[in-house]
């Protein structure tokens, strides 16, 4: 029989993905299921033959139902916090109800499964000993160039949640703003369509931006500072500087995308005057 406390309920991320043994101990065990979205756990419930009552706790009705599932916890319930799918709290709600329920007394057990954050890392071959979830980046342009330009810096791989309808052009700016940097395109992972698309980012820029939007979620995977790859073509020199050019003058984009390639300022200056002249 399960103790009382709130147990944080990981879920699968996909068709192939399954549930765990522990989390299926769990909510059949729990007295009440707080659920990112409803019917998406009754779909879950109903695999499993599981009934038991549910109550939304979603970002749009926290601030109501918190009150109402924090009595329930203090007078001794098991109450399990389930996302859509994956891991709650990882760009998900919920990091509140934990903390005033650890602040309450309340016991708080994780209950580990699927994340699409492990789930990317584990697929992309770059470096796991160190990385930094940056989460979404903003939608519009100028701010989230300024997040990129944030974590430029950081010594670690970095793990990046991006809507497929903006995927081409934050690919852009990561490419403008981090360099040729290896990275990983991660789509519908764990389920039937799964792929894992490998290239250094203006690469992976332009192949986004000449065949559409893709269909599903996405997670992208950047290598750390220092191991950039190699630029050995007139074309990604090019699509760096067209981006640069949006916002800088000449001289200035030439400076950054030479930096960032190792090509001679004078040749980046010509490429970028050139482009300008088109």
């Amino acid at each position: 029989m399960l103790a009382p406390g709130l147990y944080v309920v990981a879920t699968p991320i996909g068709n192939l993905g399954d549930v765990t043994l522990r989390a299926l101990e769990v909510l059949r065990g729990a007295d009440l299921l707080a659920c990112e979205d409803t019917r998406v756990t009754a779909k879950l419930l109903a695999r499993y033959a599981i009934k038991k009552p549910t109550t939304p706790y979603h970002d749009a009705n926290a601030e109501q139902a918190r009150p109402r599932l924090l009595a329930q916890l203090r007078q001794g319930a098991r109450i399990a916090l389930v996302s859509d799918a994956g891991t709650p709290l990882i760009s998900d709600p919920g990091y509140k109800l934990v903390r005033e329920a650890v602040a309450a007394g309340v016991a708080v057990v994780p209950v580990p499964g699927a994340s699409s954050v492990l789930a990317a890392l584990m697929v992309a071959g770059l470096p796991t000993d160190r990385f930094l979830f940056v989460g979404f980046l903003p939608s519009r342009q100028g701010q989230r160039i300024r997040a990129l330009e944030e974590v430029r810096a950081v010594p670690a791989t970095l793990v990046v949640l991006e809507s497929t309808h903006r995927l081409a052009e934050s690919l852009a700016d990561m490419a403008a703003t981090l360099g040729p940097r290896e990275a990983v395109v991660a789509r519908e992972l764990t389920k039937r369509f799964e792929e894992a698309v490998r290239a250094p980012l203006p690469d992976l820029a332009a192949r986004y931006a000449a065949q559409g939007d893709p269909k599903g979620e996405v997670v992208v995977v950047i290598a750390p500072p220092g191991e950039e790859a190699a630029v050995g073509d007139d074309a990604t020199v090019d699509a760096l500087l067209s981006d640069q050019l949006l916002t800088l003058r000449p001289s200035d984009a030439a400076a950054l995308v030479a930096q960032k390639t190792g090509r001679p300022r004078r040749e980046v200056y010509a490429r970028a005057m050139a482009l300008r002249k088109r």
